[in-house]
């Protein structure tokens, strides 16, 4: 199979980033981004985001996971702690999250530090869950092998019965962890791939902000 994609072209022109109009907080602007895609229509879960770990192989990894919360400590999402993403996590928890929206021709880059949140929050968060997540999350040993998907939904069916009527409890190894920011790059498309790409770094007392060139 071979497939040629150099006759690919899109022109960036929808919308601008100038210094003038920057606030002096990242969070700021990243609410603003968040509410103007959202507003904007076309992209069907703006709070999409791509994790990216260094594995226990020393490999990068990126996927795609949820953001559920976000204020000027971080942002938080939940997971497995056993999974491959919470292994990598617990050995190396410098993390980078980037989001994508193709609507407005954004994207913003954040890295930082993720720890795990508190025990309630978590409970509190895995309550609010359907309760078919939430059987999920005890269905599914995320990231091991299995034989078949059969595997899955025999233990789903068995849980189902178990707690048919009953509160279902949060799993021990299942909870949020919250990436606290030490960088953001906030990039928007401009013609002629001259973009616009505004670089966020913390210091001690404050964030310090540079123009990258394209």
């Amino acid at each position: 199979m071979n497939r040629d994609f150099t006759g690919y072209r899109k022109s960036y022109d929808k919308m601008i980033l100038e210094e003038e109009t920057l606030p002096i907080s990242p969070f700021e602007l990243f609410s603003v981004w968040f509410k103007e895609v959202e507003t904007a229509g076309g992209v069907e879960e703006t709070n999409a985001m791509t994790l990216t770990t260094i594995g226990l192989d020393g490999f990068p990894k990126g996927r795609i996971v949820l953001l559920k919360h976000y204020d000027t400590n971080g942002f938080v999402f939940y997971t497995n702690y056993q999974s491959e993403k919470g292994k990598a996590l617990e050995e190396n928890n410098q993390v980078c999250i980037s989001f994508f929206w193709p609507n407005l021709e954004r994207q913003v880059i954040i890295k930082g530090v993720g720890t795990k949140i508190s025990e309630a929050e978590s409970t509190t968060y895995f309550h609010s869950r359907p309760k078919g997540s939430q059987l999920g999350a005890w269905a599914s040993h995320q990231s091991t092998v299995i034989a078949s998907r059969t595997v899955l939904e025999n233990s789903l069916e068995a849980l189902e019965k178990k707690y048919a009527g009953r509160e279902i409890p949060k799993p021990p190894f299942w909870g949020g962890y919250c990436i606290t920011p030490i960088s953001f790059e906030f990039w928007q498309g401009r013609p002629n791939r001259l973009h616009d790409r505004i670089h966020y770094t913390k210091t001690d007392s404050d964030w310090k902000v540079d123009r990258l060139s394209p």
